[in-house]
């Protein structure tokens, strides 16, 4: 592979302990991760003891965390929740992050719940310069999803995001596979922005659903290309969605390990 690529997964979309996260690691041969939750719940809501627990684990197998998925602004905290809830799970992941080596955070840009669209920009990018102010204080680095959010789904309110918001703690996350999914071309919205990725999502769909990444119409062959041409150095993460909707009961498929695994050597493949 050119300039051996650090290759990571999502691993709750695996197995829910992190036993079984760090097993699939171990059967692609990778040596990297982005947490989200273990044993179903969120990293921020892990008690002190259970957190060290894991990073202990991480540590034992020799795996380092290329990124903390967090639920801030994202489908499950829709511009009507209470912001103190992101403000104090960034504290939280804030603090996590330096204990397990990472400086990355993903967030997303507040789905609507009701408001105008002059008056959801306004909120999504008031919220994202506080979060952006208090990551940089505590030294970390938030990631946008092209994914949920009024910055979600379009290239140049990215742009005016990154533009309002003028922070060196907030950059761009891109997911190959959410333009199918959410109903736009993917491919064209990266060339767009695809000097400010600084952390790669990898998944892929077509009319019927997620697919392994290669097999479907998001053309991740042709994103890869285009991120390498622009100088990506990056992660480039495995969320296939194969076995699991996060979004929906976040409960396992069966054998789902079996297709995490075989999604990862489909991504690898791609990265060749």
């Amino acid at each position: 592979m050119p300039d051996d690529p650090v290759l990571a997964g999502i691993t709750d979309e695996a197995a829910y302990d992190i036993g079984g996260q760090l097993s699939v690691l171990d059967e692609l041969g990778w040596k990297a991760i982005e947490l989200r939750t273990v044993d179903r719940e969120a990293v921020a809501d892990l008690t002190d003891e259970r957190f060290d627990a894991v990073a202990t684990a991480l540590s034992d197998s020799g795996v380092r965390v290329v990124c903390l998925a967090s639920r801030i602004g994202g489908w499950s905290r829709p511009a009507g929740t209470d912001f103190r809830r992101d403000l104090g799970e960034l504290d939280v992941l804030a603090g996590r992050a330096r204990a397990i080596g990472t400086r990355y955070v993903r967030i997303m840009s507040y789905p609507n719940d009701g408001l105008s669209d002059r008056s959801w920009r306004a909120l999504a990018i008031e919220r994202i310069t506080v979060l952006a102010e208090r990551a940089e204080r505590h030294g970390v680095t938030l990631l946008h999803e092209n994914c949920s959010g009024w910055a979600g789904t379009r290239a140049e309110r990215m742009l005016d995001l990154l533009d309002e918001v003028a922070s060196p703690a907030l950059k761009l996350l891109f997911d190959t596979g959410n333009g199918v999914a959410h109903g736009y071309d993917g491919f064209d919205l990266l060339a767009d922005i695809v000097g400010h990725v600084e952390h790669v999502h990898v998944k892929d769909a077509d009319e019927r659903g997620f697919t392994l990444p290669g097999q479907g119409t998001a053309r991740v062959a042709d994103c890869v290309k285009l991120l390498r041409a622009n100088g990506y150095q990056g992660a480039w993460s495995l969320e296939p969605h194969l076995a699991i909707a996060p979004h929906e009961d976040g409960v396992l498929a069966s054998g789902a390990a079996d297709t995490f695994v075989a999604a990862g050597r489909a991504m690898a493949g791609l990265l060749r």
